[in-house]
C-alpha cells in the first residue's frame, strides 16, 4: 500500500512539475526526451529482435549476442548523458569537451567488432544484419551530429560506412547482404541528420526569441528609469541652484548685519516648498496610470513579444466616460497584468475587455499562458505584491479584484477588476469627484485653493530666481540685492 502511495505521489509530482513549466520549457523537455528515448526504442526493437534467434545457435554466438546487447545499452546510457551538453554546445552556451567522446567512440568500435563477429559466426537472417546496422551507430550519432558541422558529420559517417562494409565483406558476408547494410547505413545517417539537427535548431531559435523578449523588457525598464531621472533633474536642478545661490547671499548679508538676509531666506523657503510640490507632481504623474495610454502600451509590448492582443470596449463609454480616478486605477491593472504576463507567462493570445454597467466599470484581462504560475506574482488570497498592490489601489475606490484560472484549463488565466463609479474612497472622496477636499489623519486639509497656492508659490520661486520681488501674499520683501553690490559693513 505504501509503495502504491509512493508511486501516486511521484506521478502527481511529475504532473505538477510539468504544469509549472512554461510552454517553451515544455517543448524543450519534450524534444530532449524524444531524442533521448530514440536510441532505446532502436535498442529494444531492431537491436534486440535479430539477437533472439542467435541465443540458441551455440555458446559462442550467444555470448557475442549478450555482449553486443550489453555494450549497446552502455552506449545508449552515454548518449543520454551527453545529449544535454551537446544541445548546449550547439546553442553556443557551453563547450563540449572532446575527451568526453573517447569512451563512446571506443564503445562504438567494440560494438562494430561484435556485430562483425556475429555476422561471421552466427546465422543471421537476411533482415537481421540490416537491422543491426541500423541500430549500431544511432546512439553515438545523436549527440555527435550536434557537435560537428554537417559536412564533417557526413564525411565521418561515410568513412565509418566504408570501414563497416569492408569488414563485413572480409568475413564473407554475401553481396546482397552488403547492399542491404549500405542502405541501412544511409537510412540511419539521414534519419539522425533530419531529426536531431532541425530539432536543436528550432530550440535554439525559440530560446533566442525568449532571451530577446527578456532583454526588451529590461530595456523598457531602463528607459523608464532614464525618463524619470530626466524629469527629476529638470524639476530640482534649477530650483536647487537658486536655493544654493540665495543661501550664500543670505549668509553674506547676515554676516554684514543687513536685514535683507531675512527676505532672502523667505525666498529660499518659498522655492523649497515649490520644489517639494513639483516633486510630488512628478511622482504622482509617474505613479498614476492613464487607461488609454496603458492600453496602447500593453498592446504594443505584447505584440512585440509575439502575442496576439485584442482590446474590446476601449473606445466606448467604459473607456471614455469613466472618471479619471477610475481610469487611473484600471490603467494600473492593465500595466501590472501586461508586465507580469510577459515575465511569468508564455501566452499566444491576450484579450482585454472593458465594459460599463449602470454603476461600475469592469475590466477583464485574460491570457492563455499562465499554467500553474500566477501571472500576478501570487494567487488567491495569499497573493504576492502584484496582486496585493492592485487590490489596495482598487480598494481605495471601493473596487474589487479577482484573479485565477478559467474553468478547468490551467493555462487560461483571467484578471477581473470592478470599480464603482460612485464608491467612496479614502476620506470620503468619490471616484466621480476626485477633486473634493479630503482630510488626512493629522487634520491637515488638501483643498483646491491650497493646490493653487502651491502653484503660485512655484511661480513665485521662478520669478525670484530671476531677481523679481515677492508678491503681496506675504509682507513686502525688498529686492534681492546683487552680491557684487553688497553694502559695506557698518
Amino acid at each position: 500500500m505504501k509503495g502504491l502511495r509512493g508511486v501516486i505521489g511521484r506521478v502527481r509530482g511529475w504532473r505538477r512539475g510539468w504544469h509549472e513549466r512554461s510552454k517553451l520549457q515544455r517543448i524543450d523537455l519534450y524534444t530532449r526526451s524524444t531524442l533521448a528515448g530514440l536510441p532505446w526504442v532502436f535498442l529494444l526493437s531492431w537491436g534486440l529482435l535479430p539477437l533472439l534467434p542467435v541465443l540458441g545457435q551455440g555458446p559462442v554466438p550467444a555470448v557475442l549476442a549478450v555482449a553486443f546487447f550489453a555494450v549497446n545499452t552502455a552506449l545508449c546510457v552515454l548518449s543520454n548523458r551527453h545529449l544535454g551538453a551537446a544541445f548546449a554546445h550547439h546553442r553556443g552556451t557551453e563547450t563540449f569537451p572532446v575527451r568526453r567522446l573517447r569512451l563512446p567512440a571506443a564503445l562504438l568500435a567494440l560494438l562494430t567488432g561484435l556485430m562483425v563477429a556475429l555476422a561471421a559466426t552466427a546465422d543471421l537472417k537476411d533482415a537481421g544484419l540490416a537491422l543491426l546496422v541500423l541500430d549500431v551507430p544511432l546512439a553515438f550519432a545523436i549527440p555527435y551530429v550536434l557537435l560537428v558541422p554537417v559536412r564533417t558529420y557526413l564525411v565521418h559517417c561515410a568513412v565509418y560506412a566504408v570501414v563497416l562494409v569492408g569488414l563485413l565483406a572480409a568475413v564473407g558476408v554475401p553481396a546482397g547482404l552488403l547492399f542491404g547494410a549500405v542502405l541501412s547505413m544511409l537510412v540511419v545517417i539521414l534519419l539522425v541528420l533530419s531529426s536531431v539537427r532541425p530539432s536543436a535548431w528550432s530550440m535554439s531559435v525559440m530560446w533566442q526569441a525568449e532571451e530577446a523578449r527578456d532583454m526588451q523588457a529590461r530595456l523598457a525598464v531602463a528607459e523608464e528609469r532614464l525618463r524619470f531621472g530626466r524629469d527629476m533633474h529638470d524639476v530640482l536642478g534649477r530650483n536647487l541652484s537658486v536655493i544654493a545661490l540665495k543661501s550664500e547671499l543670505a549668509v553674506e548679508l547676515a554676516q554684514r548685519g543687513n536685514p535683507a538676509a531675512v527676505d532672502q531666506m523667505v525666498e529660499v523657503q518659498r522655492i523649497a516648498r515649490a520644489s517639494q510640490q513639483e516633486v510630488r507632481d512628478v511622482v504622482r504623474g509617474y505613479r498614476e496610470a492613464d487607461l488609454p495610454t496603458e492600453l496602447m502600451g500593453a498592446r504594443g509590448v505584447l505584440q512585440a513579444a509575439g502575442i496576439s492582443v485584442t482590446v474590446e470596449g476601449a473606445d466606448g463609454p467604459a473607456g471614455i466616460g469613466a472618471p479619471a480616478a477610475v481610469q487611473a486605477a484600471l490603467g494600473w491593472v492593465v500595466r501590472e497584468t501586461a508586465t507580469n504576463v510577459l515575465r511569468h507567462g508564455d501566452p499566444t493570445h491576450c484579450s482585454i475587455r472593458l465594459a460599463r454597467t449602470r454603476d461600475a466599470v469592469v475590466l477583464e484581462v485574460e491570457n492563455d499562458g499562465a499554467g500553474a504560475a500566477d501571472p500576478l506574482d501570487g494567487g488567491g488570497d495569499g497573493g504576492g505584491s502584484g496582486l496585493a498592490g492592485l487590490r489596495e489601489r482598487l480598494g481605495a475606490l471601493g473596487g474589487t479584484l479577482t484573479a485565477g484560472p478559467v474553468g478547468d484549463d490551467p493555462d487560461l488565466f483571467r484578471v477581473s477588476a470592478t470599480v464603482p463609479l460612485t464608491a467612496s474612497g479614502p476620506g470620503g472622496r468619490t471616484a466621480s469627484d476626485p477633486g473634493r477636499p479630503t482630510a488626512s489623519a493629522d487634520g491637515e486639509r488638501a483643498t483646491g485653493d491650497e493646490r493653487a497656492a502651491g502653484d503660485e508659490r512655484a511661480a513665485l520661486g521662478e520669478r525670484t530666481a530671476s531677481g523679481e520681488r515677492a508678491t503681496p501674499s506675504t509682507p513686502p520683501a525688498s529686492p534681492s540685492p546683487d552680491p557684487s553690490a553688497l553694502p559695506e559693513e557698518r
